[in-house]
Parts: C-alpha cells; sequence; structure tokens
C-alpha cells in the first residue's frame, strides 16, 4: 500500500524532515504520482521502524447496526447471523462492531470505528448482513473507500427484510424533520433581525 508523507506523520509520528531524509539516505524509494507527490510503500516505513514483526494480522471485522433501540431484539439477531456465517466460513477470531443508530447519521461511533480500524491496516474484510446497515446513502463511497485499503466487503443476505423497510420510512421522516428544523430555524433568525432594525 502505498501512503502520503502526512499519513505516515499522523500514523507512525515520523516528522516530513525524517522522510526527506531517509529518501536521500537511499533508504526509502519514493513513487510519485502523476501530479509529481511523494507516496512511499507502507512496508518500507514498518521494515525502517522495525515494526513488521509486530504488527498484529488484520482481521475480519463484522459490523451490525439498527435504528432505534426498539430493534435491539433485531440487532442481537442480526450479530447471531454474522457471528454463524463467519464460523461456517471458518473466520476465526473476528471482531464485531454494532450500534444502534440511524443508516443516515455520518458520525456514528461505530462505523468511525471501523474507518480507523481500515485506516490502521486492522481490517482484511468486512461482514454485514446488508448494504444499508453499513450506510443508508453513500454505500458505494464507503465501498470505494474500504477498497482502497484492500478490505473486502462480503454481504451475507440480498434483500433486506421488510421490517428494514420500515425503518427506511423512519431514517427518510429524519431527514425531512433535520431539513424542515434547518429551513425554519434560518428563516426565524432572518425574522428576529428585521424585528429588532
Amino acid at each position: 500500500m502505498l501512503i502520503t508523507i502526512k499519513y505516515i506523520h499522523d500514523y507512525y509520528k515520523i516528522s516530513r524532515i525524517t522522510v526527506i531524509n531517509w529518501e536521500k539516505q537511499g533508504l526509502l524509494k519514493p513513487y510519485r504520482t502523476p501530479g509529481g507527490v511523494r507516496r512511499y510503500k507502507k512496508e518500507d516505513i514498518e521494515s525502517l521502524m522495525g515494526m513488521l514483526q509486530e504488527k498484529p494480522k488484520p482481521a475480519v471485522v463484522c459490523y451490525a447496526r439498527v435504528s432505534t433501540l426498539k430493534q435491539k431484539e433485531y440487532l442481537n439477531n442480526q450479530i447471531k447471523r454474522l457471528n454463524e456465517y463467519c464460523k461456517a466460513k471458518g473466520y476465526t477470531g473476528h471482531k464485531v462492531i454494532s450500534e444502534i443508530a440511524s443508516g443516515v447519521n455520518e458520525n456514528r461511533r461505530g462505523l468511525r470505528k471501523l474507518l480507523n480500524m481500515v485506516k490502521r491496516g486492522e481490517v482484511s474484510k468486512l461482514i454485514i448482513e446488508y448494504e444499508d446497515r453499513l450506510a443508508r446513502f453513500g454505500y458505494k463511497y464507503l465501498e470505494t473507500y474500504l477498497s482502497a485499503f484492500g478490505v473486502d466487503i462480503e454481504i451475507i443476505n440480498g434483500a433486506p427484510p421488510d421490517d428494514i423497510h420500515k425503518e427506511l420510512a423512519e431514517d427518510l421522516i429524519a431527514i425531512v424533520t433535520s431539513f424542515a428544523a434547518r429551513v425554519y430555524g434560518a428563516r426565524g433568525g432572518r425574522d428576529n433581525a428585521k424585528q429588532k432594525t
């Protein structure tokens, strides 16, 4: 995997100057993008740091989600199905990330945890029950992001069950409510400003 100097600094806490010095000393070979930006092999950085042997093997991660607390039982069943799938496939030592949060919420704690694990190279494969468990909208963006880090996604079921459609309706209502609050909140602020003048 090719990584940037910023990634090296953020993940390994190695300064830009150190990376450039390693390059000048012939310890590190840069790969340049068509725009001339330097990229480095992650393995080269890790071997220079003596980290290659210490690195944990990337894990299979299952991600389960429901929108509301009323669906807690469905969440537990979803986790059970994911665990059974992993057992049948022989994925030992898999991890499970589960959460109760709307599929339209972009700031889900579990999703952030998953994406950070992917960024650190801790995930080899992601198992989900349906596409919309990962994201109600924008699934393809997440799929592209995960693929860039070499993470495969396995979807264990095709079409979602009927109660998922009810959840979609709740998510759409949440979007409309949020949008309406912004519109009417902004209008209310303008009206208050006019009254003061």
